[in-house]
């Protein structure tokens, strides 16, 4: 994975995938391009996303695993942007539910009795997106309030 950042103007990547923060995942359909809001887990360099049975972006990355994913850490309150970028391929997985559990937990906490019954009991039915980038953008683009 080659990451292109600014020296003068970059932040610590591994931290900001750290956070419960929402990604845009772009596919594509046909010659139509595609987002969709996902939450996600970062491991070994590479990005893991559920995709449920009413989710349509595993269909457009088996029929076309290129995809670009934009994560975007902003506080209005201090003028903090951070973006990263990434562009790479995707791919449909079986499901696994400790990864699942790292997605979910990441956002709704570790006590799963406390999760909206949406995220209780994932099975077999969902599958996982693993995402491998070949490139990150990394830009610090924070303004001074």
């Amino acid at each position: 994975m080659q990451i292109i950042r600014d020296k003068k103007r970059s932040f610590d990547l591994e931290a900001m995938l750290e956070k419960p923060l929402f990604a845009h995942l772009a596919t594509i359909e046909g010659d139509i391009p595609k987002d969709s809001p996902v939450w996600f887990h970062w491991e070994e360099n590479e990005l893991w996303i559920i995709g449920t049975a009413n989710d349509t972006f595993p269909k457009r990355i088996q029929n076309n695993s290129k995809c670009a994913i934009g994560i975007v850490d902003f506080d209005f309150t201090t003028g903090k942007v951070h973006h990263a970028g990434f562009r790479g391929n995707g791919s449909v997985e079986p499901f696994d539910s400790g990864i699942a559990y790292k997605i979910i937990s990441k956002y709704l906490g570790k006590d799963e009795s406390k999760w909206d019954q949406r995220f209780q009991n994932l099975d077999s039915s969902n599958v996982l997106i693993r995402f491998q980038p070949k490139t990150v953008v990394i830009r610090d683009q924070s303004y001074l309030i």
